[in-house]
């Protein structure tokens, strides 16, 4: 009989892309749509991209705002740009919220969001992507690394 050891959902991940340098005079929101390409957050090719309309809509937010404020700010924004109504739902605002959240960007204070402390990016990147989410699962990967090495690699 085979005893299963763990189930195959991973504790954490993390999708990094690197992609050319910020090209002078891009726009806003095909900057904040790199950037959620760089984070993972969204795919390449994918059409289904509210994820940068609502990080968009945080960003430019001078205080704590509502998952309907984020609504109706991302609604407003798409309508501006004449792009189609997909993904506006609350449900799936909500769901934005949330994968922001998982990645640190954002927090949750009572019914509110805002960007993480209202920290700018890049310390949030530096002090929670990078020092703590990531180099845990650099660790962990060290770690099978180094079983396998010794399981394999034996002689």
């Amino acid at each position: 009989m085979v005893q299963k050891i763990s189930v195959d959902t991973p504790l954490a991940e993390l999708t990094l892309r690197k992609y050319e340098r910020p090209a002078e005079g891009i726009s806003k929101r095909d900057l904040v749509r790199k950037l959620c390409l760089s984070l993972g957050l969204l795919q390449p090719g994918d059409s289904r991209d509210v994820i940068v309309d609502v990080l968009q809509v945080m960003l430019e937010a001078e205080r704590e705002v509502t998952s309907t404020d984020v609504e109706k700010r991302v609604i407003a924004k798409r309508k501006e740009g004449k792009m189609e109504l997909l993904g506006i739902a609350p449900s799936n605002i909500r769901r934005q919220l949330l994968r922001l959240r998982d990645i640190f960007l954002v927090e949750k204070v009572k019914n509110n969001y805002r960007i993480r402390e209202n920290a700018r990016l890049q310390t949030i990147f530096e002090e929670n992507i990078e020092k703590y989410y990531l180099d845990s699962i650099v660790n962990r990967v060290k770690e099978y690394i180094a079983v396998v090495d010794e399981v394999f690699l034996t002689k």
